[in-house]
C-alpha cells in the first residue's frame, strides 16, 4: 500500500492552470512538514514547495509566484494550486514529508504542451 496517493495530474496548455493532491494518513499528516517535488526522466527530484508544520511555505525560485501550496487537516491531504504552466514544468509530481522520511507513490504526470 502506497504510503502517498498523488492525484490532479493531466495535459494542459502553456498558461493554464492544475491542482494536484495527494492523500496520505493521519499521523503522517499531522507530524510533519509537507512538500511536492518534481522529477524529469534523466533528471534529479527537486522541490517544488514545502508547508512547514507550524506556519510558513517555501518555493522552488523557479515558481516565481505561480503556485499555492496548501493542506487540510480534516482530509489528511496536501494540495498544489499551479497556475501560468509553463512548458517546462512537464514533469511527474510527488508529495512527500520535506524531509523524504517515507518511500516516493506513483506521483501524478503533468504535461504541458501547445
Amino acid at each position: 500500500q502506497e504510503h502517498f496517493v498523488e492525484s490532479g495530474g493531466g495535459l494542459v496548455h502553456p498558461g493554464e492552470s492544475l491542482r494536484l493532491s495527494c492523500a496520505t494518513t493521519a499521523s503522517t499528516f499531522s507530524q510533519y512538514s509537507m512538500a511536492w517535488y518534481r522529477q524529469a526522466p534523466g533528471k534529479q527530484r527537486e522541490l517544488v514547495a514545502a508547508i512547514l508544520s507550524a506556519t510558513g511555505t517555501k518555493y522552488g525560485d523557479f515558481v516565481k509566484g505561480r503556485f499555492t501550496i496548501s493542506r487540510d487537516y480534516s482530509k489528511n491531504s496536501l494540495y498544489l494550486q499551479m497556475n501560468r504552466l509553463e512548458p517546462e514544468g512537464t514533469d511527474v509530481y510527488s508529495c512527500n514529508t520535506l524531509s523524504q522520511v517515507y518511500s516516493w507513490g506513483q506521483g501524478t504526470q503533468v504535461t504541458v504542451s501547445s
